[in-house]
């Protein structure tokens, strides 16, 4: 938790954020004052020294917010593990990143580890002494909270969260955060005929959901809805397309980081009562090969009566987005937006450093996407969404076929998405940086959450 504070005592751990061309004094510790002077007249941008159980930080805070942010996490490595409080003295943007590097970097998920205790890190409260407003560190606190519940969801794994269970877990954050709820279980599903969400789920012995959620302030900017859409594939073996165990069917647990980022998105816009009006769909089943599993060849008729030619059943995620998308077509919505562990080849084109966004939404949108993107450094590499590509997934015995060949997987998928709906629509291919197999900085090591603070920064400027 990120609090302000009026002052602070050299006792305890504090971070001095330092403009090196201007003077810096500390009363009584001429210890310290004399490391502040020699910081600023050297090259490094991060520093720190250990005085005991005492730990000061310094940083130089002329730089971007993205190095300011990996401060935070540099802090959080060097700190140690019992503290339970530090103090940073700076001001504004600056110094609200260094505490949102800090904190993203304090979360951990422990909860099956049996020595969970000592390992948890104590620190709890992360003090602000300066410029900045209660208002900026209550938003910034929303949104680490979504953030980390985003990470929780996607580290948590399948034999805990079913598509019942991620239900579940989205009801209680829309109890907290006053969002409309609505969970449609198989019954509901089935009257509905969202026949790709139905054929993914053939072949588990666990019922799919489809969770409906709505926020909706008193006056919203917007006189239609945005519409998100999350893939929930709770777990995907890729069906009767077996994937391969090694770096393959062993992270997936992770393929519902779509459900994870939309979920976060619309459970920070609603705790910081943006002025916009959203609506969240997530789709969610596992995907396995059991029982009367859907196989390569069947036809699928989706929501929207397209006919689907299944040639891999493990391009199944394109199947339950289709079917929210073409939902989401009643609410007439402003904007669509998908958000997807969609394509291996999107991880080829542009690695764990960058989100593939497709999109037939106009410039200016695209252009505050983006721009959102690279504020909090969650960046986007734009693909195009050219007609050309649609004559990849046209099918010889069917209106579409589910995989568009050997080349631009990512934007034959984004392309077989775009088909179930005539409103504007923006594809986020979230493969790349949803999940690191290793510490990554602020990121950590897991779930990342990537997209909640992409889309509320989005938002805020909508």
């Amino acid at each position: 938790m990120i609090t302000i504070s009026q002052s602070y005592t050299l006792q305890e751990n504090v971070v001095f954020m330092l403009d090196k061309s201007a003077d810096f004094k500390v009363e009584n510790n001429e210890l310290i004052q004399n490391i502040i002077e020699e910081f600023k007249q050297g090259e490094a941008k991060f520093d720190f020294i250990k005085l005991g159980k005492q730990t000061v930080f310094l940083v130089d805070e002329n730089q971007e917010l993205e190095p300011l942010r990996v401060a935070g996490f540099s802090i959080r490595q060097q700190l140690d593990k019992k503290a339970t409080k530090i103090t940073l003295v700076g001001n504004g943007a600056k110094v609200l990143s260094v505490a949102e590097g800090l904190e993203l970097s304090n979360y951990q998920f422990l909860k099956y580890f049996k020595d969970a205790d000592e390992k948890e890190f104590a620190l709890n409260e992360v003090s602000i002494v300066g410029d900045v407003t209660a208002e900026q560190v209550a938003e910034l606190n929303n949104i680490i909270k979504a953030v980390y519940w985003g990470r929780d969801m996607v580290n948590e794994p399948n034999s805990y969260l079913t598509s019942l269970q991620l239900a579940k877990e989205l009801e209680e954050i829309a109890k907290e955060a006053k969002i409309k709820i609505e969970v449609l279980h198989k019954d509901e599903i089935d009257k509905l005929k969202l026949g790709g969400l139905l054929a993914v789920n053939k072949g588990s012995v666990q019922p799919p959901t489809f969770t409906i959620l709505e926020y909706k302030p008193t006056n919203p900017r917007n006189e239609k809805p945005i519409v998100l859409v999350g893939k929930g594939i709770v777990y995907d073996t890729g069906g009767l397309s077996l994937k391969p165990t090694p770096n393959s069917m062993d992270l997936m647990k992770s393929d519902m980081g779509g459900a994870a980022c939309m979920g976060g998105a619309i459970y920070a816009a609603a705790l910081n009562q943006l002025d916009l009006h959203l609506i969240a769909l997530i789709p969610s089943t596992d995907n396995r090969p059991g029982g009367d599993a859907y196989a390569p060849g069947d036809v699928i008729t989706m929501y929207d009566g397209t006919t689907v030619e299944v040639l891999n059943t493990d391009a199944e995620g394109r199947m339950i987005l289709a079917d929210a998308i073409a939902y989401a077509n009643q609410y007439e919505p402003e904007l669509i937006i998908d958000a997807a562990t969609l394509t291996g080849a999107a991880l080829v084109a542009a690695g764990t450093r960058a989100t593939c966004m497709m999109s037939n939404a106009n410039v200016e949108i695209n252009s505050k996407l983006k721009t959102a993107g690279n504020e909090v450094y969650e960046r986007l590499v734009e693909l195009p969404l050219w007609d050309d590509y649609k004559e990849q997934i046209k099918s010889q015995i069917a209106d579409l076929k589910n995989i568009g060949g050997s080349y631009a997987g990512t934007i034959t998928a984004g392309k077989f998405l775009e088909h179930f709906t005539t409103y504007p629509f923006i594809h986020l291919d979230i493969a790349g940086p949803a999940f690191t197999t290793a510490p990554e900085n602020y990121k950590g090591n897991g779930g990342t959450g990537v997209g909640i603070r992409l889309l509320n920064q989005f938002f805020k400027k909508y």
